[in-house]
Order: structure tokens, then sequence, then C-alpha cells
């Protein structure tokens, strides 16, 4: 009865009733903490002349070159040029690497055809084929977007691959007692096991994407962030170059949190740890 009553009082009263806490994301939290320590760290050092603020540059010098280059309208060209290489790369590295990952992983004979040279491509420095793409495809955008293709599919195919291979036996072993046709068997048990870790992939790839293009850029370009970064560096500018790979570093911080999002949705397709 007491109970009762008070909440029936609570609701009579709702002024009584304590608004609810907000909670911050300890992941948030500890990762702001960081962020500005070495801000301040930074500064810090440049201001008592601990480094030449012309090599270290300043988080204010930088704060201070974004203000006049946004302002002015001088760095979005090459951001937008950079993310056009990116995307069109990253897109068909998705579109090549997944398909053939499922079928490289599927089909054995596939497998052993094609593993030699995956490994091969996996030991050999995508940089070092950089030179040779740029002199064949030349330096404008198919050049750049096949480097930055080149960056991805390996990654994507190699984990479309383990996740096909991480299919659990027995549920294949089961589906193929009840005589399921192929496609139910790829739709229901394969599948599955792999989502996650295509996502894996899609994590490494991107990155690795964005490393292409500003490679691709620092070879040859005159437009692009990496294109920004070098001429920058060339002429001292630190305070620039810092500013086009913080912008690098904060699309790759965006773009990791978004997979971190599909990929909480499709943690319930994660196999066990035994």
């Amino acid at each position: 009865m007491a109970a009762q009553s008070s909440q029936l009082s609570r609701r009579k009263h709702p002024g009584n009733a304590q608004p609810p806490r907000i909670v911050l994301p300890e992941r948030l939290v500890l990762g702001v903490i960081g962020f500005v320590a070495v801000l301040i760290v930074w500064e810090l050092v440049v201001d008592l002349k601990l480094e030449k603020a012309s090599l270290l540059s300043s988080p204010t010098r930088i704060v201070t070159a974004a203000i006049q280059d946004f302002g002015s309208g001088a760095i979005w060209p090459h951001i937008g040029t950079s993310f056009l290489e990116w995307g069109i790369g990253f897109a068909l590295a998705i579109a090549v690497g997944i398909p053939f990952g499922l079928a490289v992983g599927m089909f054995r004979r596939l497998e052993y055809l094609v593993d030699p040279f995956l490994a091969a491509l996996y030991a050999t420095p995508t940089v070092a084929i950089a030179p040779l793409v740029i002199l064949v495809l030349g330096i404008e955008l198919p050049a750049k977007a096949f480097l930055v293709f080149l960056f991805g599919v390996l990654p994507m195919t190699i984990a479309t691959i383990n996740g096909v291979h991480s299919a659990e036996r027995r549920y294949l072993d089961i589906a193929r007692s009840f005589r399921a046709p192929a496609m139910l068997r790829f739709r229901s048990v394969i599948l599955p096991s792999s989502v996650p870790y295509i996502i894996a992939g899609l994590r490494i790839a991107g990155g690795h994407a964005l490393v292409g293009v500003i490679v691709a850029e620092f070879l040859a370009a005159n437009a692009g962030l990496g294109f920004y970064i070098s001429f920058n560096g060339t002429t001292l500018n630190s305070a620039r170059v810092f500013l086009g790979i913080l912008i690098i570093g904060a699309f790759g911080v965006f773009y990791g949190e978004v997979i971190r999002r599909i990929e909480a949705k499709f943690e319930v397709w994660r196999p066990a740890l035994r």
C-alpha cells in the first residue's frame, strides 16, 4: 500500500521526480581528454621554443591556416578531388572484392588457382606498383581511382574469403543432409558467417584506400589533399601540412565510427569465441 501511494504521489506531483541523468560514453570522454591533452602539450612545446614552429607548427597556427583556407575556399577543391578518387576506387574495390572473395572461399579449385597470386600481391607493396600505374594510365582521375582500387581490393577480398571459411562445418553438413540447394546454404549459413568479416574488411580496406589516394597524389597530381600536403611541405608551410593530415585523420575517424555502428547491428551474426 505504501509503495502504491508513493507512486500515486509521484504521478500527482511530477516536479518531485528527479530528472534523468545524462551519462556520457566513457570512450568519448577519454578520447576527448586525451586529444585535448595532446593539443595543450603540443602548444606548450612550440610556445616554449622547445621545437621550431616552422617544423612542428602548433594548434593555434593550424586553426589560423584552416580559417584562411576554408574561408577563402582554397582547400575545398583539394578535398573534393581526394574524396571523389576515394569514393570511386573504394566502390570498385567493394564491388569486386566481396563477390570475388565469396567465390574463392566457396569453390576450392578456384582458391587453389588464385591463392598464389593473392599471396604474391599481398607481399608486394602497392606503393611499388604506383609508378607503373601512373606511367600507363597517366595522372588523371582513372589512374588515381585505379590505385585506390588496388589498395582496397586485396584486404576486402581476403577478409571475405576468411568469412566464408568461418562458416560452421556442422551447419553446412546439416543443410546438406536435408538436401538444401546451394543457394539456400549460401543464404542461411555462409553469408551470415561472412558478414562480420566483410564489415571488418570494409574497415581495413577503407583505410588502405585512403592511403592509396595520398600516395597517388604524392606521385603525380595538381589537386587533392596529397598534393596540398606535398606542396606546402616543399615550402615549409607546416601549419597547412598538418591541416591536410588532420582532415584525412578526421575523415578516417568518421568512417571508422560509421563502420562501427554498422558492425553493431550485425553483432549477433558474429561467431562465438571458444
